[in-house]
């Protein structure tokens, strides 16, 4: 499978694309880069080394800190953020890594775009999700405004198609665009539970090939979920004259749910009553969508700067090193501020909607490595209480700096009304500072695990540039030839089946902290998420991975565990319930799949273990 010659071959070629030790960059995030972020001539040949992408971006900017201070050490603010960058201590959400410093300029990761109920409005809707998409965004909707199937449409007498079906036509709209892009474009779409074409969403993507290019999550409020608890009726509404024209029992529309997640991963769960209780703006409006992979609800034309921290980097010694996180912390608000202002915007709504209330969403990445290095297994109540502690310091620290920010360059147009002022507050830059996205590339950039996801496996074959590599978390690997039982049978070993659980030459200490994503029990996924989410201003994108045997019961626990906990969302995936998924496990065989497994797990060259449906595009 391995050839000495073809690792010698990828050397050269990171050597070529004049990458050097000091920016640490694996072969398959050199590979990552060439493919989809450094930028190319016209014949497709790259023309910038990553360090020289990670200057670019640094230069385009810094160069904003000029128009708050004439005399602002640009020059100096540059280095800061290229180190930030080059160290792969933080790294920004795709598009700002793609654009900054370009021609296309569009450095957003997040857009909510509104679908009104006029065929004018929806085709609206469908341009400006075009145009985002062909700029490397991605885009959620709520469809809960249009009037249902079959409902009366009086300017042509005729009947409407519903929801679902003009879905299809932006899910066709986003095959077509994505084909000639850098970056695959992905939707979200919501429907409301209490909306008349309910049944049919939740069961829309149980057909194989439909709305792929689509997460899809039921906006579920809290009367829902008190009438599934208490076994009552429920109302569906008509949204075009506030009718009610059915009464559905609560629990069948939740079992339904529970069991097209369970055969698809689709629909995920959108709690809007908790998105709304931490709205900060509530007196602008009322939330109603969520971007791609959820972690970041926006009001309508809203977009959203990510970028994350590398937490594994911010372990020294075997201990968290606070000063190093608050530095990195404070460099990465002022970043994102200065993406803001940085940036093009796709349509002029957006720019107002953005400018108005300055979002930007800071989150983490190499959560799980962080823990391995502390010695701390995942599923434990000293994981829980390390999030909790982590995630509240980088929400502390990013708040003062955006509240510094806020009193040196004015706080967000619509402060005033706002939660911050409310909570006495003197200022604020921006009305929300962070957000935990599922990171995808930019983690294999950094090299390590992505967002707050456990390890989906120890060691794997990797699928890169047409060659299959063995990958081995580093840290294992250090840690295996530092207590020396490290050998290349035992990582051919783990890489058949990604575990170390049971293989009796690994010390039980060492297997207990490297748990992967399939062996960690689902309640410890879903408090994972929710102890990330108390100190989260937007929302924690994390798919709750069940094994093939899980039940459909074990879904409905999920899912009330989730809202219970006071999650914003919740989406979960069980292997092997998709024909086509990212990540195959070798050895496995399940119903769903089309061919016999390999006998190695195997995953792409872009896949970092964090959605496994592959529609994500972070």
């Amino acid at each position: 499978m391995l050839y000495r010659h073809k690792r010698t071959e990828l050397r050269e070629q990171k050597r070529l694309l004049g990458v050097t030790d000091d920016l640490k960059l694996s072969l398959n995030a050199i590979s990552v880069l060439e493919r989809r972020y450094l930028l190319k001539d016209e014949t497709g040949r790259v023309i910038e080394t990553p360090s020289q992408m990670f200057r670019r971006v640094s230069k385009a900017i810094a160069a904003v800190d000029i128009a708050y201070d004439k005399n602002a050490k640009i020059s100096a603010v540059e280095e800061e953020f290229y180190r930030v960058m080059a160290n792969l201590d933080f790294i920004p959400n795709s598009p700002t890594l793609m654009n900054a410093g370009t021609d296309i300029g569009q450095l957003s990761a997040c857009f909510v775009l509104p679908v009104g109920d006029s065929i004018e409005e929806i085709f609206d809707a469908l341009k400006y999700m075009a145009l985002i998409h062909k700029s490397g965004g991605g885009t959620g909707f709520s469809f809960s405004r249009l009037r249902p199937r079959g409902d009366v449409v009086r300017s042509t007498m005729g009947v409407a198609s519903g929801p679902v079906s003009f879905m299809k036509i932006f899910d066709a709209a986003t095959e077509v665009i994505k084909q000639g892009g850098r970056r695959r474009g992905a939707n979200m779409g919501i429907l409301r539970v209490d909306h008349p074409d309910i049944i049919e969403f939740i069961t829309a993507k149980e057909k194989e090939g439909v709305l792929t290019n689509f997460n899809i999550s039921v906006g579920v409020t809290d009367e829902f979920m008190e009438a599934v608890e208490n076994d009552q009726y429920y109302s569906l509404v008509n949204p075009r004259n506030g009718a009610v024209v059915r009464r559905l029992k609560a629990r069948a529309v939740f079992d339904l749910i529970a069991t097209a997640a369970w055969k698809t991963g689709d629909p995920g769960l959108i709690f809007l009553d908790e998105i709304n209780r931490r709205n900060p703006t509530p007196h602008i409006g009322v939330i109603e969508s969520t971007n791609p992979c959820g972690e970041v609800p926006l009001l309508p034309y809203e977009s959203c700067n990510l970028g994350s921290i590398n937490l594994s980097k911010m372990v020294h010694d075997g201990e968290i090193d606070w000063d190093k996180l608050r530095r990195t912390v404070r460099i990465a608000v002022h970043f994102l501020d200065n993406v803001i202002d940085a940036n093009r915007y796709p349509i002029p709504q957006i720019e107002r909607a953005t400018k108005a209330n300055r979002k930007i969403g800071l989150g983490v990445m190499g959560f799980a490595e962080m823990l391995i290095k502390l010695g701390i297994p995942y599923d434990s109540e000293e994981a829980i209480s390390t999030a909790e502690k982590v995630m509240s310091f980088i929400s502390e620290e990013a708040r003062k700096k955006s509240a510094e920010l806020g009193e040196e360059r004015g706080s967000f147009p619509n402060f005033p009304g706002s939660i911050w002022e409310k909570a006495g507050y003197k200022a604020m830059r921006n009305a929300t500072v962070t957000s935990i996205a599922p990171t995808g590339t930019i983690s294999i950039i950094a090299g390590t695990s992505s967002g707050i996801e456990p390890l989906f496996a120890v060691a794997f074959v990797r699928n890169v540039m047409g060659t299959q590599l063995f990958e081995v978390n580093p840290v294992f690997e250090q840690i295996a030839k530092e207590r020396g039982f490290y050998s290349v049978d035992l990582i051919s070993k783990i890489t058949r089946i990604g575990s170390v659980q049971g293989i009796n030459e690994i010390p039980p200490e060492v297997r207990r902290i490297f748990v992967t994503a399939l062996e960690i029990a689902p309640e410890w996924h879903v408090r994972m998420q929710s102890a990330f989410q108390k100190y989260t201003d937007n929302a924690v994108s994390k798919t709750v991975n069940l094994p093939h045997e899980a039940t459909i019961d074990d879904v409905r626990r999920i899912f009330i565990m989730a809202w219970k906990l006071k999650c914003k969302g919740i989406t979960i995936y069980r292997y092997g319930s998709k024909a086509e998924q990212v990540l195959v496990v070798g050895g496995v065989q399940t119903p769903s799949t089309t061919v016999t497994p390999p006998p190695y797990i195997q995953a792409p060259a872009e896949f970092a273990g964090e959605c496994p449906t592959g529609v994500c595009p972070y």
